[in-house]
Parts: C-alpha cells; sequence; structure tokens
C-alpha cells in the first residue's frame, strides 16, 4: 500500500498538471476569439479538462453547451423565417 504522503502529492500533482493544461487550452481559445483560428473549439475542450478536476469548470461547460444549442435553435428559427415568404 502507498504511503499517504506519496498519495496526497500525486492527487496535488495531478490536480496542477490539469489545470496548467485546461488553463493553457482555454486561455488560447480565448485568445483565439480576437485571432484567426478555433476559438469555439478549444474553449469548451480546456474547460472539459478542467472539469475532470474541477467543478466549477464542469458547471461552466454546461453552461456553454446550453448556449451553444440555444443559439443553434434560434439560427434554425431565422433560417426557417428566411425560408418562408410572408403569404406562404
Amino acid at each position: 500500500m502507498a504511503p499517504t504522503g506519496l498519495v496526497k502529492t500525486y492527487k496535488t500533482a495531478r490536480r496542477v498538471v490539469i489545470g496548467l493544461a485546461g488553463a493553457t487550452v482555454t486561455l488560447i481559445g480565448i485568445a483565439l476569439i480576437v485571432l484567426p483560428g478555433p476559438a469555439f473549439l478549444l474553449i469548451p475542450l480546456g474547460l472539459a479538462i478542467l472539469g475532470i478536476e474541477f467543478a466549477w469548470a464542469r458547471h461552466w461547460l454546461r453552461v456553454v453547451k446550453r448556449r451553444t444549442k440555444d443559439l443553434k435553435q434560434a439560427a434554425k428559427d431565422i433560417r426557417r423565417k428566411a425560408d418562408n415568404p410572408i403569404g406562404k
């Protein structure tokens, strides 16, 4: 059985590595909002990585998914209205 101190060190190291990786991907995604690149892919990916260890990141990932779903539905509604001219 592993010593308690070693397990605690492993858990802390895991949290730090996941935090750094997720934060890096998320920050690159945020930078790509104004720079050319796939910002809207990297931000949720970064939140998903952070969500492995952090509950707040899981919450924000759910918020992003919900808003994405709402935007997709709004775009479909706009397209449907544009395809159906008035009077038909």
